[in-house]
């Protein structure tokens, strides 16, 4: 099923807010709709917004790659972005991030053994004096997390298994 099919009210809502000479610039909002159902933008769908658009399919995956909030593979319910750059290495992020994935049983870029998170490593989320942090991508958006412990992220992901939505 087509993106248009699917969502025919917002797909109509999102390229309304653009002029027809500057529809390319609704990419990002389609890929948001995009990745809704299944949580990553799937080809089709890369298809679809390219021939909406009337751009390239490989215009539609610059985008996903450039961008840290789009993906073009099927991961864990959350995402878990860790910011490794240098301020935040050196508050203890590489090392956290190294906790972690060993607490996890995962390598970074691998998904948890029941699906729920996967963990990335970022440059930059801007929450350098507040290392190691990390941007939590579910469902319901994006949540900062700051000054965390590998302690407090574990009891976070719990919570989020036990609770089966987002834990503010």
């Amino acid at each position: 099923m087509s993106l248009t099919e699917k969502y025919p009210q917002e797909v109509k809502k999102i390229l309304a807010k653009y002029p027809p000479e500057q529809k390319r610039s609704a990419v990002m909002p389609l890929l948001y709709l995009a990745q809704r159902q299944e949580g990553y933008a799937t080809r089709a769908a890369m298809q679809d917004i390219a021939d909406l658009l009337a751009i390239t399919p490989t215009d539609v995956a610059s985008i996903i790659g450039f961008y840290t909030l789009f993906h073009d593979e099927k991961e864990g319910r959350y995402r878990m972005q860790v910011c490794t750059d240098l301020p935040c290495a050196l508050r203890g992020a590489d090392q956290f991030l190294q906790e972690l994935c060993t607490n996890l049983q995962v390598q970074v870029g691998q998904t948890s053994e029941d699906d729920l998170v996967t963990i990335e490593e970022v440059k930059c989320l801007a929450g350098c004096d507040k290392a190691p942090m990390f941007q939590l991508q579910g469902e319901n958006g994006i949540e900062y997390h700051e000054n965390m412990t590998v302690d407090k992220t574990l009891e976070l992901i719990e919570a989020l298994r036990k609770s089966g939505k987002e834990v503010k």
